[in-house]
């Protein structure tokens, strides 16, 4: 009796779960993606229609804070600052808020990106940057509100905003050519001390070519400047590797000396172990 209710119990858990009912959203979500140069840029929102509505100045009232969409915060990120009406909005992820105005809306960037819909109390020290914008009359009626990044050039491209007969452009530059300068110069200079460092420590955990290893990892710790200590723990193991030991104790003595200077026990007793054992005849 005990199984029969158990089975129908599981039966009946089983319908429910089957039986649930799935509807399109009311304002569906959507995802932009887009690079603009060198930087990418990603819009996470909700898209309200109009359904026969008057949208602004109505049911997004003049001179208030929106949500710039629906649902959960609209949210943008940014891989790399950008410049926005000579302003700098440092890289990282904000969420989207709008004051709508008949003639211009501002715009602002919010650090805080967990609220659903506008905060219960707006914080002005969590906005990263405000700008303005003007708008522009359509002569097409948008029915569902789109965010687009269009007007793209290798240094800057608008963010727009538009919903029933309203769009709103607000002009961002992009770091293309500090970025594409750095990259080139850094090609151009040859391998860093890291670049030789993670060639020796790949050469090494995977057994091959050890005499590469040593000779990659000597570079990297000749190049750097502050000589770290991982760099001669590396090399000391190497040398122990191809049978140098009185070479592997040298080294192991100078990065145990650099891992007390920097207080990190770690590589303190990992030093001190290896130094006991190769001391071993």
């Amino acid at each position: 009796m005990i199984r029969f209710i158990v089975a129908i119990a599981v039966f009946i858990a089983s319908l429910s779960v089957e039986a649930q009912i799935k509807v399109p959203q009311a304002s569906p979500k959507s995802t932009l993606i887009q690079k603009v140069g060198l930087t990418d840029i990603e819009i996470e929102y909700s898209r309200p229609s109009a359904k026969g509505r008057v949208i602004f100045g109505d049911l997004v009232p003049f001179g208030k804070v929106w949500r710039t969409g629906a649902n959960a915060n609209t949210t943008i990120s940014f891989s790399e600052d950008v410049v926005i009406n000579g302003a700098t909005l440092k890289k990282g992820k904000y969420a989207l808020y709008v004051t709508p105005k008949a003639d211009e809306w501002e715009i602002f960037f919010y650090t805080d990106t967990n609220n659903w819909g506008n905060p219960e109390k707006w914080d002005d020290s969590k906005v990263a940057l405000k700008a303005s914008a003007k708008t522009e009359l359509l002569n097409r009626n948008v029915e569902t509100f789109t965010i687009g990044i269009n007007n793209t050039d290798s240094n800057f491209a608008n963010l727009e905003l538009s919903w029933e007969k309203t769009l709103v452009a607000l002009k961002f530059e992009v770091p293309t050519q500090k970025i594409a300068m750095e990259s080139i110069d850094k090609v151009l200079a040859g391998p860093s001390a890291a670049d030789y460092y993670s060639a020796a420590s790949y050469y090494f955990t995977s057994n091959g070519d050890l005499n590469k290893a040593l000779t990659y990892v000597t570079k990297a710790y000749d190049m750097h400047e502050k000589k770290p200590y991982w760099y001669s723990r590396l090399k000391s193991q190497i040398q122990a590797k191809l049978g140098d030991k009185k070479g592997a104790l040298e080294t192991a003595k100078i990065s145990l000396e650099s891992a007390k200077v920097a207080n990190n026990a770690d590589y303190v007793k990992m030093n001190e172990d290896s130094i006991k054992e190769w001391s071993k005849k």
